[in-house]
């Protein structure tokens, strides 16, 4: 892509951001953002909500607030195991959905594919200047993940047929939770950085935050939250491709302590869907952030790790 000259684009391709940001005036910006993928779980309604929250995740990372999507649709023309009603569900839930974060889809566009693929293009508004980016770390800060990680290594039990009823609920639940709650609280606080966990996990995303503000990071492996059914299916080998390619993503960013053990390495690189926000704060208002995420009923609100001043991108991973 080319670099971009344009002194109304406030945030671009150069720092990997979550979203786009453009400058109307002195007092707004518009956010834009997108996501589109296939099903991971066998429900039509619940994909599409799964869907809708993932797309508008962006939005809540940059601080901003969603105003209006478009639906992007891969669908067959005709197949007897997918007919149009399952279409119809994934249009409903991501509505349904949408309507609880408080913006309307506008409209879309379709295209005839093997596979179905379902997102959104979301446009959100922010107070020019006040939005947030991934590459304003500061040394000192304390690193606060919203969501547990693993809904990509159960995702992949499902498609199995592994996952059992309640797993299936749990990860559900996740999915589909919004971050608009934690978004309000994050702004609300005042923090310096944040991105969502989603498919470069959680250390692909924090080496995306290190690299572009140029500091280090230091995650502490017992504080940061996995789904305990995980653990299971990385023993048994359910693990999704995409691990593999984000353990192989941060190879020469992270320093691995000898005591964290390869399926730990596994679950800290599990591509999320709908993943938590990872939010970079000033120590001084860790405790006041995370009690104020509680009360709005964020309930994960984790404290794994921290900013530190050394090489750019650098990510040390200790017990």
């Amino acid at each position: 892509m080319p670099e971009i000259h344009d002194p109304n684009l406030l945030v671009g391709l150069n720092t990997g951001d979550d979203a786009a940001v453009y400058r109307l005036n002195d007092e707004l910006s518009l956010v834009e953002t997108v996501d589109f993928f296939p099903p991971m779980v066998d429900d039509p309604y619940t994909f599409g909500a799964i869907a809708a929250a993932n797309a508008v995740s962006d939005i809540y990372a940059m601080g901003a607030c969603p105003l209006i999507a478009l639906s992007l649709v891969c669908f067959p023309r005709e197949s007897p195991d997918l007919p149009l009603s399952a279409l119809v569900e994934i249009l409903k839930g991501s509505a349904d959905k949408a309507a609880e974060a408080g913006f309307p889809i506008v409209g879309g566009h379709t295209v005839a594919d093997k596979e179905p693929k379902y997102g959104l293009a979301v446009t959100g508004l922010v107070r020019t200047g006040k939005h947030l980016t991934n590459a304003t770390a500061r040394p000192g800060d304390q690193l606060i993940l919203t969501k547990p990680l693993g809904t990509g290594i159960i995702a992949t039990a499902l498609k199995s047929g592994l996952a059992r009823p309640e797993t299936i609920s749990k990860v559900t639940s996740i999915m589909t939770t919004l971050n608009k709650a934690a978004s309000e609280v994050m702004v609300a606080i005042g923090v310096n950085a944040c991105t969502d966990v989603t498919g470069f996990g959680l250390l692909g995303h924090l080496t995306e935050v290190t690299q572009a503000s140029r500091v280090s990071a230091e995650i502490r492996l017992a504080q940061v939250p996995v789904l305990e059914e995980v653990w299971g299916f990385i023993a048994d080998g359910i693990v999704p491709g995409g691990n593999y390619r984000n353990l192989k993503y941060v190879a020469n960013c992270v320093v691995w302590d000898e005591g964290v053990s390869e399926d730990a390495k596994l679950a800290l690189c599990d591509p999320q869907t709908s993943g938590g926000l990872l939010i970079s704060v000033s120590a001084d208002k860790a405790a006041a952030l995370k009690e104020a995420l509680k009360a709005a009923g964020v309930e994960t609100a984790a404290d794994v790790g921290r900013i530190l001043a050394g090489p750019a991108g650098r990510i040390s991973v200790v017990p």
